[in-house]
């Protein structure tokens, strides 16, 4: 999957951007119902999030450059 950059509108409390609340698709945004995961990596954050509809994707945050990929995608389980 090659890089895409996604728009996400996120909690800040403690920190700027501290967790994913909503995904912008070309359909209108997605709620986050549950961040599952979060790893960290020089300069990224990893987040693997359910959302609402079932699902599951891999969002990373480039702290530096403040800018949302889609890492990785898995449909809903049936």
């Amino acid at each position: 999957m090659p890089e895409r950059r996604i728009h996400v509108q996120c909690y800040s409390g403690f920190k700027a951007d501290e967790r994913p609340l909503r995904i912008q698709f070309q359909e209108g945004f997605q709620d986050v119902a549950e961040v599952e995961d979060k790893w960290y990596s020089p300069g990224s954050t990893f987040f693997r999030v359910r959302l609402a509809n079932g699902e599951r994707y891999v969002l990373r945050h480039i702290e530096g450059q403040n800018v949302w990929t889609l890492e990785a995608f898995r449909a809903k389980s049936r």
